[in-house]
């Protein structure tokens, strides 16, 4: 991937394209849609969407918390993948908040038009944000990392992209998945350049299938997981 594919306007563009791609699979869905069971269980897909909401404003509060000068504090500078790591972000308590957090936004919104214009007004902020704040900024998360901005906005983007697909797969539509996004997300999950196209090849799938498989959306049997761990694929815990 060439220096502008990993650049902070680049991944930006990822950012706010994909957000438009959910906005616009949003603006259709029913209260009966966002009562169904996700793919992500225990939440619906209201509650699924919501915890999407949730993680697109965590940027302006990681560009707040640098702004205050917390992310100088003591600690290693983290980038996208040391951010997906095993730790107590995953822990029983982390995950019972996240879930319950969602669930109760949810049930607070109550309606498909207030849910579809809490996603407009969360995706607007962080837009607005990273058109005003320098990409080379250092912020720092809810779980304590010292990020570079360009580097949390990919895990924006894999929240977008990859719980997108979540959605289109418990709503049973044809995945919305941008090419940019998908160019980001692949680079974080691929360990080299030019990877892509031969493992979509090589596995029979388009670049959401991909995708999916790399984040254990989609089940692998064992001749595609020989697949990828030949070319030196590993997972993140991306939960």
């Amino acid at each position: 991937m060439t220096a502008a594919r990993v650049s902070g306007e680049f991944r930006t563009g990822a950012f706010r394209a994909e957000a438009e791609a959910l906005a616009a699979a949003a603006a259709t869905l029913t209260e009966a849609d966002l009562a169904r069971p996700s793919p992500c269980p225990p939440w619906t897909t209201g509650a699924l969407l919501c915890h999407v909401i949730i993680a697109t404003g965590r940027v302006d509060q990681a560009v707040g918390a640098g702004q205050e000068g917390t992310a100088g504090q003591a600690g290693p500078l983290v980038d996208a993948r040391g951010y997906y790591r095993p730790d107590e972000r995953f822990s029983p308590v982390v995950n019972t908040d996240r879930i319950d957090v969602a669930a109760g936004l949810a049930a607070r919104l109550g309606t498909a038009p207030a849910i579809r214009a809490e996603l407009t007004a969360a995706c607007a902020r962080t837009v607005a944000v990273l058109a005003t704040a320098p990409p080379d900024l250092e912020v720092r998360t809810r779980h304590g990392d010292r990020m570079l901005l360009t580097e949390f906005l990919v895990t924006r983007v894999v929240e977008l992209g990859v719980h997108g697909l979540d959605l289109a797969n418990g709503l049973d539509r044809r995945p919305w998945l941008t090419a940019p996004a998908a160019e980001v997300i692949e680079n974080l999950l691929l360990p080299r350049t030019g990877l892509s196209d031969e493992l979509r090849v090589r596995l029979g799938c388009d670049q959401a299938g991909l995708i999916a498989r790399l984040t254990g959306r989609v089940p692998v049997s064992p001749a595609e997981q020989s697949v990828l761990a030949g070319v030196g694929v590993t997972r993140l815990a991306l939960g």
